[in-house]
């Protein structure tokens, strides 16, 4: 009977996985953590603006899947910024982040990469994330596989 339903399970997870929607572009925000925290939930990163070693949360307060749209626009040298839009759900975490973490910082990473490091100063109730560089080409086109363009109706 136990391998009955150890089969079911993993049958069940086999197919969930198969149907689930592949994204193309991770995308995670980290918020500073507590220096003192231990290895089971922070890491140490080095802040591009400070120069210090900041301490993160392991687990993200965002992912791709709180996302609902972007805006791209080139910079110099072949990089990109972009307006993120978070959906329902990610638009109340990053409100109710804004409020609990005022006076730290939030850690942007797009496919792996740090992307911007940046300050909460004040409440940010709308559900966008403004990225003004770092991005490249690459990235663009795949978050254009997974999101739609801000102004373009909902796939």
């Amino acid at each position: 009977m136990k391998l009955l339903f150890a089969s079911a399970f993993l049958v069940s997870c086999a197919l969930s996985s198969a149907f689930a929607k592949d994204r193309h572009c991770m995308f995670r925000v980290h918020a500073e953590a507590n220096a003192n925290d231990t290895v089971v939930f922070a890491t140490s990163v080095h802040a591009k603006f400070s120069g210090k070693e900041i301490a993160i949360e392991k687990i993200p307060r965002l992912t791709e899947h709180d996302m609902e749209a972007f805006y791209p626009y080139p910079k110099t040298s072949g990089n990109y910024g972009a307006l993120l839009q978070l959906d329902e759900h990610g638009r109340l975490v990053l409100d109710a982040l804004s409020i609990e973490r005022r006076g730290s910082l939030l850690f942007i990473f797009i496919n792996r990469r740090p992307i911007a490091e940046m300050q909460i100063d004040k409440r940010v109730s709308d559900g966008r994330i403004y990225v003004a560089d770092g991005l490249s080409s690459t990235d663009i086109e795949s978050m254009k596989k997974d999101w739609r363009l801000i102004g373009q109706k909902k796939r």
